[in-house]
């Protein structure tokens, strides 16, 4: 690995609409690690892959430089929407596409928002070329010039509507959405990372109190959080995307912080959101089952990145078992 490499690093939690077929997935995630000539890249890897088979849904945690990352993430997708059929699709989570998000984030000062921006909406257009009948909408950074966020976004083009007409999506890139394709969402932030907590109940309505209560946007929520309550294995998900906010604006000292292009960022700790979820949920005579983080942390990502790469590890999924043990 090259230092140049090491300070430069983006990170793609490739979100598809697959886990119930674990072929698949494997495939996706050697499709990130291996050139079109068959060999495998010694530059990328797939730190982990975290599947759910209620949701229907898993995400691929890949790392390589800003210079790699459309390509990496291009053939990842390539092989996804070659291998998964939206008009057989079925699971619990939302989504629009066989390939649903392709957020980009940067994990060190070296590479600026900007950077992944850009490298996002180029990706959008490169994967409308090479996969005909594909479409793409734009968030964060990538959504020039309004920089709109993925919640809002997806709230515009109806990504939480059950039985929404595909065909009359206007996507940013490519065509009316096919209903074999579906609608990918592409852009770039600061890393959000994915905290799930489950509620000993099967009482949506209980979960959405809940969800309503942490939410961002509402009165004494918690910044960056944004939440969504699902049945999931018979009981109740609360499914938050935790998305790092200014370290300025935030006003929380003792929040995990890291450092984009020169700017402070910081997260709500899981702990934290685990523990007003069992306080909100006690009010309700319900307890938390626990809690389960969807891949990384942005400090954890990138520490454990550096090292998969210094070892031309790919397939560090296989290992991270033992890493964490």
């Amino acid at each position: 690995m090259t230092s140049a490499l090491g300070r430069r690093l983006v990170a793609c939690l490739l979100n598809i609409s697959e886990a119930r077929e674990r072929d698949v997935v494997e495939k996706v995630a050697q499709a990130a690690i291996t050139h079109q000539n068959g060999g495998r890249r010694k530059d990328a890897t797939v730190l982990n892959i975290f599947s759910d088979h209620d949701y229907n849904r898993s995400v691929l945690t890949i790392v390589t430089s800003i210079e790699l990352i459309r390509e990496v993430v291009l053939s990842a997708s390539e092989q996804a929407f070659s291998l998964i059929d939206m008009t057989a699709h079925e699971g619990i989570h939302p989504c629009m596409g066989a390939v649903d998000l392709v957020p980009f984030y940067p994990l060190g000062e070296e590479v600026s928002l900007e950077d992944c921006g850009k490298e996002a909406q180029a990706l959008a257009t490169a994967l409308t070329e090479r996969v005909p009948g594909t479409s793409a909408f734009f968030f964060g950074l990538a959504d020039i010039p309004l920089h709109r966020g993925l919640a809002h976004r997806r709230k515009e083009l109806g990504w939480f509507r059950k039985g929404l007409n595909m065909a009359a999506v206007q996507p940013d890139v490519g065509p009316p959405p096919t209903r074999r394709y579906g609608l990918t969402g592409i852009g770039a932030s600061p890393y959000v990372m994915n905290c799930n907590v489950t509620i000993d109940t099967q009482d949506v309505s209980i979960g959405r109190s809940v969800a309503a209560a942490i939410r961002e946007s509402s009165p004494g929520g918690i910044p960056g959080v944004q939440v969504m309550a699902l049945p999931h294995e018979g009981t109740v998900e609360i499914a938050c995307n935790v998305e790092s906010v200014p370290a300025s604006a935030a006003g929380r000292e003792s929040w995990p912080a890291f450092r984009v292009g020169g700017q402070e960022f910081c997260h709500a700790p899981a702990s934290l959101i685990t523990t007003r979820v069992t306080e909100l949920a006690g009010c309700q005579g319900v307890m938390t089952r626990g809690t389960a983080l969807v891949g990384f942390t942005p400090l954890e990502c990138k520490r454990l990145a550096e090292k998969a790469l210094s070892q031309a590890v790919g397939e560090f999924w296989k290992k991270l078992h033992e890493i964490r043990m």
